[in-house]
């Protein structure tokens, strides 16, 4: 068992940055990677960004390509995710996830992805 704590989020203006944690627990000896998605009403489950634990290999969407970032503190097992330049288009829930141990695979589908967190409202204003 995994179990992810989620921080961050909330409302931001155009152009705003904003960043979101995601801190593991338990069997983080299991966990491959961390990834990022987004939903919106009525809207499926779009994949972010993620990031591979062992060799830290990242891979984004091409809607946030060169305005977010991911990356992992080691010590404290925890994903983040900074996201610069927001526009009213991200406004969405916010997930993180994890891969399982063993996991081979690009890791854009949340079919991939074993343990979730609880989420977080990011609102971008106009």
């Amino acid at each position: 068992q995994v179990d992810l704590v989620q921080s961050g989020g909330g409302l931001v203006q155009t152009g705003g940055s904003l960043r979101l944690s995601c801190a593991a627990s338990g069997r983080t000896w299991a966990i491959h990677g961390t990834g990022w998605f987004r939903q919106g009403p009525g809207k499926e489950r779009e994949f972010v960004a993620r990031i591979i634990w062992g060799n830290k290999d990242t891979l984004y969407s091409d809607s946030v390509k060169g305005r977010f970032t991911i990356s992992k503190d080691d010590a404290e097992n925890t994903a983040y995710l900074q996201m610069d330049s927001l526009k009213p288009g991200d406004t969405d829930v916010y997930y993180c996830a994890t891969l399982p141990a063993g996991y081979s695979g690009s890791a854009t589908y949340d079919m991939d992805y074993k343990f979730w967190s609880q989420g977080a409202q990011v609102t971008v204003s106009s």
